[in-house]
């Protein structure tokens, strides 16, 4: 066995009540190097539809590789209509064919704990998985629906269907101990109810020793704590640091895509990392060569495309999806009766909802505000969390299915009785790691303010305003305020405490109405489905020459903490000047994340007098064919650039981003004029999207474009830039 030792000194003695060894029947060791295949998903999130391809894959690594390991990290819960519809029972019989060795719990396990069966279906999912579940650092003893499931012991006599710290399985004579962890940011992220989370640190280091007391060498994690997490919880690479002797972490919960595994060697012996994304997108394959001492000497992994279209879908699988997949179909095509005019922009993104104001956001919490002043007049504000908005919708009809996907917890409606204090405590909590994502990230209806990301977390809000009938009122930190918002905000989840403390004391009432129905309901309600950003978070920005209260002023400041457009100096965006070609090649090179060191050197003989980093942003976009030349040999960098060109621009990135847009009919203006029929598709694309309107009928494609109007363009095209 080899000597690992933990890096912090613990006891590691272990009471019999917390660990129980049951050892596995003795075998023989094989004699030298052991080789291993590790396949494993995390954060599917109930994404189905390709499931079938999944099951080809591990078909096929299995018939290559004998010693093998199928895992998956968590968070098969939520995230689309399978598990609205479901609850967990459409991925089941998946995962059962596919034939799990062990899976771990996600925060996103427990989100049915505040419903009216409690965790009922996450029981029906353990008592039907054939396969075990781990988890060393969750109590569930205080769950009527989970207690009965759990064992606290690591053992290699296992049964499906039930829930250890730990596991031991024998492959080819070897014995590999697989724990699970489960991050404990949980409590405050989900609903969780009377189920318990210990640290992780003391739980891997107990499951460390017991493993090792057996003679188990090959240890794997199989953690939700999230690769880079924040440090205020947990995460897989604290996790290597602190604990000697895991060999690989299978990780989950921050949707990490580490296309090659992340090796930590600051201890004895190396600790291999992996994390294969999110939603079925990639199954990951882990291959590592043990030495006899247990410690990995070679490794090399892989993301493989789960929809690449080579992929023949295995015929059992899609034979067990399909009487689901019709029930999900015809809910998602149910019509909501409204339609968007705009695209609604729920993305995880530096301008997403866990970010920055985004249109979705602000009709969310318009809707629940509405709901609420109808049970309540009282209420004059609604908050929403970020992290309870997890789609976009498309510019059409709004299908059930859409808005289910969005907001997929059915989230109730809480109405909070609170002081100004409290509120701007929690405007305070939700802007404090901006400009890094955060699912506590709020968004408002009722109310605007404003905020300073330079200054400490705890002290950044600056100015809050509150909307009445006589326009904006200062916020009162001594008057009371009935504030509208979902359940799980109200009571203190995403670490709101504010929230918390006035839902402890009663100053919470709960009418019960679901989040997707009070969307539904508003949307119909409205003449146009038209939301735009008005300033309602406003991250103060050093530019000096934008009035607050111009219409422009919410998209400058969204592209400008994007950081894809900034001011012409620190404190001047000169919103009126007119955009030149240097600078919507900088744009598109930066909101494309385009590589710019590396570029080859474009043909343009005309930039070499442009500073360095601006020749090396016209290289990229040239190369990767979003701009084209004045002529072959000259860019004409410093040319002011037309409204059509600027669309054929944006339509070359979109269609590389999101694949060939089909146009059936031209966008109604009225002044295309000689423009060719790839102008009139650019143009119509951006119609089509809610971007562009054009004025009175007419596009004016010749019309150059101004600062500020390629702010707002480039700040609703932006989601579009990712798949």
């Amino acid at each position: 066995m080899k000597g690992k030792m933990f890096k912090s000194a613990v006891a590691v003695a272990l009471t019999a009540s917390v660990v129980a060894i049951q050892s596995p029947t003795p075998t023989d060791a094989a004699a030298g190097d052991f080789e291993l295949t590790i396949m494993h998903t995390n954060d599917t999130h109930a994404n189905l539809d390709k499931a079938p391809n999944r099951a080809t894959l591990i078909k096929q690594i299995r018939s290559e590789n004998p010693n093998n390991l199928l895992l998956d990290a968590g968070d098969v819960f939520s995230g689309t209509l399978y598990f609205n519809t479901f609850e967990g029972q459409a991925d089941l019989p998946l995962m059962n064919l596919m034939k799990y060795d062990a899976m771990t719990f996600g925060n996103h396990e427990f989100d049915l704990g505040a419903s009216e069966r409690g965790h009922k279906s996450l029981a029906e999912f353990v008592a039907g998985a054939e396969f075990p579940l781990v988890s060393a650092n969750v109590d569930f003893s205080g769950d009527t629906d989970m207690a009965g499931f759990q064992n606290k012991v690591y053992t290699a006599d296992y049964n499906n269907g039930e829930i250890y710290n730990g596991v031991i399985k024998e492959i080819d004579g070897e014995q590999v101990g697989i724990f699970g962890l489960t991050t404990e940011e949980t409590a405050s992220i989900s609903s969780p109810g009377e189920i318990k989370f210990s640290n992780y640190i003391d739980a891997a280091q107990e499951a460390v020793a017991a493993f090792e007391k057996e003679g188990v060498n090959k240890i794997v994690a199989l953690t939700h704590i999230g690769f880079d997490d924040s440090a205020e919880f947990d995460n897989d690479q604290l996790l290597a640091e602190a604990v000697e002797g895991i060999d690989v972490i299978v990780g989950g919960h921050t949707h990490k895509k580490l296309v090659e595994p992340f090796v930590f060697k600051g201890n004895t012996d190396p600790t291999v990392i992996v994390q294969a994304n999110e939603y079925n997108k990639f199954l990951g394959q882990l291959d590592v060569t043990f030495d006899e001492n247990g410690v990995i000497t070679e490794q090399t992994g892989q993301l493989l495309d789960v929809n690449d279209k080579a992929i023949v879908p295995d015929e059992e699988a899609t034979a067990i999806l399909a009487p689901f997949a019709k029930e999900v179909e015809e809910v998602k095509n149910q019509s909501t009766e409204a339609s968007a005019e705009v695209f609604l922009n729920g993305g995880r993104n530096a301008g997403g909802v866990r970010a920055s104001e985004t249109n979705l956001g602000n009709l969310i919490t318009d809707g629940m505000l509405a709901t609420a002043k109808k049970i309540d007049s009282d209420t004059v504000m609604a908050v929403q969390n970020g992290g309870g908005i997890r789609a976009s919708i498309n510019v059409g009809d709004i299908t059930v299915g859409e808005v289910l996907t969005t907001m997929p917890f059915g989230n109730a409606l809480a109405i909070m009785n609170i002081t100004g204090e409290e509120l701007k405590s929690a405007l305070e909590h939700s802007v404090r790691q901006f400009p890094a994502e955060n699912g506590g990230f709020l968004h408002v209806s009722g109310l605007q303010f404003s905020f300073d990301a330079t200054k400490p977390a705890g002290s950044r809000v600056t100015e809050v305003n509150v909307k009445n009938e006589n326009g904006l009122t200062p916020l009162d930190l001594k008057k009371s305020y009935k504030v509208a918002t979902n359940t799980f905000t109200a009571g203190g989840g995403d670490g709101f405490e504010s929230f918390g403390k006035a839902y402890k004391e009663g100053r919470v009432s709960e009418p019960g109405n679901i989040d997707y129905e009070m969307f539904i309901d508003h949307a119909k309600s409205l003449d146009q489905v038209k939301p735009m950003l008005e300033n309602r978070i406003n991250a103060i920005t050093p530019l000096t020459d934008v009035a607050t209260d111009s219409w422009s002023y919410p998209f400058i400041n969204d592209v400008y903490y994007r950081g894809i457009f900034k001011g012409i100096n620190d404190t001047t965006f000169a919103p009126k000047r007119e955009l030149t070609r240097w600078e919507a090649a900088t744009i598109i090179s930066r909101i494309m994340k385009l590589e710019t060191d590396t570029a080859s050197k474009s043909p343009f003989t005309d930039i070499s007098d442009m500073p360095l980093e601006r020749q090396k942003e016209i290289n990229a976009v040239y190369n990767a064919g979003y701009v084209m030349g004045k002529t072959n040999t000259t860019f004409n960098p410093r040319e002011k650039i037309t409204r059509a060109h600027f669309a054929l621009m944006l339509n070359r990135v979109y269609e590389k981003t999101n694949g060939e847009y089909k146009v059936d009919e031209y966008a109604s203006y009225s002044d295309y004029g000689k423009h060719n029929a790839e102008t009139k598709e650019a143009i119509t694309l951006l119609d089509d999207l809610g971007i562009v309107q054009g004025y009175n009928g007419k596009f004016m494609p010749s019309k150059f474009t101004s600062r500020e109007e390629t702010a707002k363009i480039m700040s609703l095209f932006a989601p579009h830039t990712t798949k």
